[in-house]
């Protein structure tokens, strides 16, 4: 074999080793990558503290997982507007109390006699009915004194800030009031708003003074026959004329009339004066409407 030959054959070799060496390496490195993409795999998704996720996400809320007590919102002051809750059925009956703060006392303080009443024995509650009662729509209006306390610390009068025939400028009696900048503008209202949206209530009664009378609520129309049967109840019970409407002087704004058009059931019952609760006429027509409305 000459020298050019020896050259040639030695060259080939070397080609030969390093394609092995080649072959070799680049299926260890293959097989890293397989190693690292299973481990990566196996590996628990890491999350960046402060993202929305599922789980941080708060569930709806049930009838049955309010417990005894829900707190709406809070006034302008800052003070929270508590509902409580008695029975666990899914038919809601809503009453409500203190609208009007100091000046018509008398329908917080019913409102109050109640909770207590049903914190007592709630034997009179049927298993399909959940009874909710909101003591004190105004507590702001309730720390004034007199009529001041009507309105709340806005200088508005919660019962003319609803989404039913709202005005800006709205009346009681004789006397110009504000309904808001706009429906809802006032939080206290917007806290009954959202509760109403979320739970859909069978039935409301709002309390408030002082004339004596139930009414039934429309907007814009005629009352539903849910309301006038549940007038009908509440007054033959507790004693109180119904009405047909109410026509002293025009009422822009109103809470139960604005129920009524989110389809809700609602009455006003106007206690006969501004302190006396008349708790034995009003335990009967709350009575009339828990039965009315019991399986």
């Amino acid at each position: 074999m000459n020298t050019k030959n020896i050259v040639l054959g030695l060259i080939a070799l070397l080609l030969i080793a390093g394609g092995v060496y080649f072959i070799t390496q680049q299926s260890q490195d293959a097989v890293v990558v397989v190693q690292e993409t299973e481990e990566a795999a196996e590996a628990p998704a890491e999350t960046n503290e402060g993202e929305d996720s599922n789980e941080d996400t708060a569930p709806e809320m049930t009838g049955d997982e309010r417990g005894e007590e829900t707190v709406l919102g809070t006034s302008v002051n800052g003070d929270e507007i508590v509902a409580y809750h008695f029975g666990s059925g899914e038919t809601e009956i809503l009453l409500i109390g203190g609208t009007h703060g100091s000046d018509a006392p008398s329908t917080a303080a019913l409102a109050e006699e109640f909770v207590a009443y049903f914190a007592a024995d709630d034997s009179a509650i049927a298993d399909n009915l959940m009874v909710t009662i909101i003591p004190n729509l105004n507590p702001d209006g309730a720390e004034k004194s007199g009529a001041a306390g009507r309105f709340n610390e806005n200088n508005v009068d919660l019962n003319r800030n609803f989404d039913c025939e709202w005005s800006e400028t709205a009346v009681w009696r004789q006397q110009e009031v504000s309904g808001g900048s706009k429906p809802f503008s006032e939080p206290e209202a917007a806290a009954l708003r959202d509760y109403v949206d979320t739970y859909s209530p069978n039935a409301a009664v709002v309390w408030f003074a002082s004339e004596g009378k139930v009414y039934p609520s429309a907007c814009a129309t005629t009352p539903s026959n849910a309301s006038v049967q549940l007038a009908a109840a509440y007054a033959s019970a507790a004693g109180y004329p119904a009405e047909a409407e109410f026509d002293a002087y025009a009422i822009t704004g109103d809470m139960v009339n604005w129920m009524a058009k989110e389809g809700v059931p609602a009455i006003s019952v106007l206690l006969t004066d501004r302190t006396n609760t008349e708790w034995t006429k009003n335990e009967a027509g709350v009575m009339a409407v828990l039965a009315q409305y019991a399986n």
